[in-house]
């Protein structure tokens, strides 16, 4: 039986002398506490040496995989005629049984007959110390993870997150810069703020004419393609009620008029860029979300596979996590969209289908990005086909009518106001409206008699009787009955205990409290 180890110096083939101890697998470890009970166990057969770094790097990279090199196949088939294989990995196993036809060995005996061979692995080997076998073993872990970093699939879309960062700090910075040369120049031209709007422009039209007073002579017919801007730009550069700079101040000025166009054109030329990955990488997110908001996805998830990972849910508020969690915690209704609220297709719809059009499109972008992460294609056909899904959803919410069906399983039923002037049939038109006609009024005439006077005798006769009937009650209730005020029409009883008005009485002439 022979062993196969793998070392930083090359591979190494045992042959074992006492099969016997390794049915005994717990005591085996005993064999290797020193050398010459270790040389009594194993001894070396043959060694196959790396030439170079190169040479273990793909070595150990084949290994990994669990694929024999073609060095190794050629070492193997000239030492293991015949002989059984223990090997440390069993798909190495077996991709060497069919390869080579040799049998392979691999179980918990092996294993251990492993761990005693790394134990005493300088003294088995001869010429190989143990000072030569630490810097071997460092370097070849350096490079195969190197090696490792530079082709992980998860580490492929690390550019695309850096130059997505560094397109936000580049577009921070033009603002800032912008604004500066505005506020600036805006002390000689104040009025040019106004007549050019955009910051590109802006610097250009500076930079080309310095001095106000040389608008006259300039052409900027190819700076700005409306002639009407630029005569307003002339004519106001004659009437400017800007203060004058010297021309130190000027060459300044111009300079970061240039910081601004460089800092433009490597914008545009990171742009470019940035797209080409994500043509690259993620084409059917490209497709669905575009590039900027696909790459701020990638950027916020950490990485596409991990972005792979989230359900729709989570990538429809990727980005608004402080507005969720105040939410929650208030108690008040939870965001709707986070980045993905800056795709195209949710600014196309109204305010009130955003949030039915961003629930769809979170789940066609978690589709498009597994399809991306893990799938074998490199076309964008599924981002295209759930692009125009989504279009035909949001021309439907667009085009439906509102009102529903009384009874509907859907919403509230829509009550409808009744309008009698509206006539019937689509389209018709509320007829219109009725003129005031002043002669069905009705006026009433004032009557010149006088209202008869209802006789005194009467209302004293109706005040004494509500008297008895409040005299009646505090006998009752043992409490005294006092007129508070009264008048010829109204009267205020109260009835009092202890100085408290318990209770009023109000009569007026029609009596009754």
């Amino acid at each position: 039986m022979l062993v196969l180890f793998e070392t930083p110096a090359g591979f190494a083939l045992f042959k074992v002398l006492d099969e016997g101890k390794l049915d005994k697998v717990e005591d085996l470890w005993k064999e290797f506490t020193t050398s010459d009970s270790a040389r009594k166990v194993v001894e070396l057969k043959a060694f196959n040496k790396f030439e170079n770094t190169s040479d273990a790097l793909s070595a150990a990279t084949f290994i990994i995989d669990s694929k024999p090199t073609k060095g190794l196949r050629k070492f193997l088939q000239k030492h293991c005629d015949g002989e059984t294989l223990a090997v440390a990995d069993s798909k190495l196993g077996n991709s060497i049984k069919e390869k080579l036809k040799i049998d392979c060995v691999h179980n918990s005996a092996t294993m251990e007959l492993m761990r005693g061979l790394r134990n005493q692995l300088t003294e088995l080997i001869s010429g190989l110390g143990t000072q030569d076998l630490g810097p071997m073993s460092l370097g070849l872990s350096h490079s195969l993870s190197r090696y490792k970093l530079k082709f992980s699939p998860e580490k492929v879309d690390t550019m695309i997150i850096q130059a997505i960062g560094l397109l936000d700090d580049l577009d921070k910075e033009l603002n800032t810069y912008a604004m500066r040369v505005r506020e600036w120049y805006g002390w000689h031209f104040p009025e040019l703020t106004k007549i050019v709007a955009d910051n590109i422009q802006y610097a250009k039209v500076v930079k080309m004419m310095g001095n106000r007073t040389n608008a006259d002579d300039l052409d900027f017919s190819e700076i700005l393609s409306d002639e009407e801007v630029e005569a307003q730009l002339k004519e106001a550069a004659v009437i400017s009620m800007g203060t004058e700079v010297s021309e130190l101040d000027l060459l300044n000025i111009r300079e970061l008029c240039d910081q601004v166009l460089a800092l433009s054109e490597y914008r545009a030329q990171l742009f470019d860029y940035l797209r080409s990955r994500m043509n690259t990488i993620a084409p059917n997110l490209t497709a669905l979300v575009g590039e900027l908001v696909g790459a701020r996805l990638i950027a916020h998830g950490g990485s596409l596979v991990n972005l792979a990972k989230q359900p729709g849910s989570t990538i429809q508020i990727l980005g608004a996590e402080k507005a969720l969690f105040r939410a929650l915690k208030t108690k008040h209704s939870t965001p709707k969209y986070g980045l993905i609220y800056h795709a195209s297709l949710i600014g196309q719809a109204a305010p009130k289908h955003k949030g039915k059009i961003s629930r769809s499109l979170a789940a066609k972008t978690a589709l498009a990005i597994r399809y991306d992460a893990l799938g074998d294609g490199e076309d964008n056909s599924i981002g295209l086909e759930s692009r125009v899904k989504l279009e035909t959803r949001l021309r439907i919410l667009e085009g439906k009518e509102l009102g529903r069906s009384a009874g509907s399983t859907k919403g509230k039923p829509k009550i409808e106001v009744y309008e009698k002037d509206r006539k019937k049939g689509a389209g018709a038109l509320i007829t219109p409206a009725k003129t005031y006609n002043p002669a069905s009024d009705l006026v009433l005439g004032q009557s010149t008699e006088e209202t008869p006077k209802k006789p005194e005798g009467a209302s004293k006769k109706r005040k004494k009787s509500a008297l008895q009937d409040a005299e009646d009650v505090a006998m009752q209730t043992e409490e005294s009955v006092h007129v508070i005020s009264s008048d010829s029409e109204v009267i205020f009883l109260g009835i009092f205990n202890e100085g408290t008005i318990n209770l009023v009485f109000k009569i007026v002439e029609l009596g009754g409290p």
